[in-house]
């Protein structure tokens, strides 16, 4: 049995859940959640449908000393929530510099779980970063709302690929300055 791989990663704790590292066993939770085609689309790396392994390959590079993104499970365990609600991470762009990413599982969209997530995250600076970016697509005004309400400031149009979409598809770029 191989056991979960300790991260050099903070717990960010919240009243409403805990920002963990990624453990092996929120395999399942992870893999119910990104099955939702909605879901995937709205993502850059989702595939759907997800590949069989692809998970647990996701989990590895997330637990790997090496990594470029930490990623938190936003767990609600302690509040009798699940322990996978979503994920969220930084991933490094540059000294200083990281891009946060984020989805919710569906199940708890327009419950404010996103904003609040973004929010920890940033009043923590696990990565002690001095500009956080971010971009959405554009028909994803929800996730564009938690952006703006969470102080990241619109910098312009752009475009990304989604994995699901097999699609480029226009984007809005934000970036928040910390000091």
């Amino acid at each position: 049995m191989k056991l979960d791989t300790i991260v050099n990663q903070p717990v960010v704790d919240t009243p409403r859940f805990a920002l963990r590292p990624l453990r092996r066993s929120d395999l399942g939770l992870i893999e119910m959640h990104t099955a939702d085609r909605e879901l995937a689309r709205m993502t850059t790396s989702i595939p759907n449908p997800v590949p069989p392994g692809a998970t647990e390959a996701f989990i590895a590079r997330a637990q790997s000393e090496d990594r470029v993104e930490d990623v938190w499970a936003i767990d609600g365990s302690t509040e009798g929530h699940p322990e996978v609600m979503g994920l969220i991470s930084l991933t490094r762009v540059d000294e200083g510099q990281t891009e946060i990413g984020y989805w919710i599982g569906k199940a708890f969209w327009n419950t404010g779980l996103a904003s609040e997530a973004v929010r920890a995250l940033i009043a923590a600076n696990p990565l002690e970063s001095s500009t956080i970016f971010a971009s959405v697509f554009q028909d994803n005004p929800a996730s564009a709302r938690v952006l703006t309400n969470c102080g990241f400031q619109y910098l312009g149009d752009a475009e990304s690929f989604s994995v699901a979409r097999d699609a480029t598809v226009p984007t809005w770029t934000y970036s928040l300055k910390l000091d």
